[in-house]
């Protein structure tokens, strides 16, 4: 059974596990204002460039393009988007589970042959994939510290030239995507070939529209800066998912550190109850032996 000084030592402990957990959520909770700004800034440029570029894909039917070109899958690359820190429930698992998920079952025969590759964006990911039988050919931890959009373009940029070299024919990229600070949703989207969505009203895509120099031309103009916006979105929102994460973790941890706490405390006063009823049981036997003697 333990002493009385261990169950001290043991509250005093989780007191101060408590003031860590706490201290770290308002740090995560500060952060994430910060990152939800960054957000909905980013949002409206990237929805709007994805909706011209699908609208003009959409209307011209002839157009080709390589960075739209479907073709035999021979090499692929999966980007895998996960934190630096830890501490932020299942956040990282959840995609690690879901590239895993997606190599299994798309790209299972790419990866016994070799032709298949793995780009870490954040140390969790990279920890995990690295230990494994995996080919991570980009390893980019420590990214998030100070995240800056001309690494995405020079990402971007080389993705580009190495798919139109025949070097890789299909990209995916799996993150997790901020909708509040207790939900986060894992996505799976494809970046390269690029594909239009269909679409069942295209009202706003009307003819009316006067294209300069012509369509084609805006097409080819619009690929690169498409995908820049999107994989700038994609670490955004990323990023604000896993300060909601650790900051609804830190929550739970904080309450359950109170708890533990609570619970600690009344087993301290049981046994100090408990010994303090048998040092007065150890005095009155003490005494009632002196009298008869």
């Amino acid at each position: 059974m333990a002493t009385l000084r261990d169950i001290k030592s043991r509250i005093t402990g989780v007191k101060n596990t408590q003031q860590i957990t706490k201290a770290m959520k308002m740090v995560a909770a500060a952060r994430l204002r910060r990152a939800q700004d960054n957000i909905i800034n980013a949002r409206p440029y990237s929805r709007k460039i994805a909706e011209v570029l699908n609208n003009l894909l959409l209307l011209e039917k002839n157009f080709s393009n390589p960075l739209a070109e479907e073709r035999e899958l021979k090499k692929a690359v999966v980007i895998v988007v996960t934190s630096d820190r830890g501490l932020c429930g299942g956040f990282n698992m959840n995609a690690i589970r879901e590239a895993e998920q997606i190599i299994n079952s798309e790209f299972a025969e790419l990866k016994r042959e070799g032709n298949l590759e793995l780009i870490c964006l954040g140390k969790k990911g990279l920890d995990h994939f690295g230990k494994r039988n995996y080919e991570v050919t980009g390893r980019y931890p420590g990214i998030f510290a100070d995240l800056k959009y001309e690494f995405v373009s020079k990402l971007i940029s080389e993705l580009i030239k190495r798919f139109l070299n025949r070097e890789i024919d299909q990209v995916k990229v799996v993150y997790n995507e901020f909708k509040s600070v207790v939900q986060q949703n894992i996505v799976a989207a494809q970046l390269l070939p690029i594909k239009p969505r269909a679409e069942k009203d295209l009202e706003n895509a009307s003819a009316e529209y006067i294209f300069e120099p012509d369509k084609p031309s805006i097409i080819n103009s619009l690929f690169p800066r498409y995908l820049n916006a999107q994989m700038w979105s994609i670490l955004l929102e990323s990023y604000a998912a896993e300060l909601g994460a650790r900051m609804t973790a830190m929550d739970m941890a904080t309450e359950n550190a109170k708890e533990l706490i609570r619970t600690l405390q009344i087993t301290f006063n049981k046994e100090r109850q408990a010994s303090i009823t048998s040092e007065i049981l150890e005095i009155v036997s003490g005494a009632n032996a002196l009298k008869k003697g």
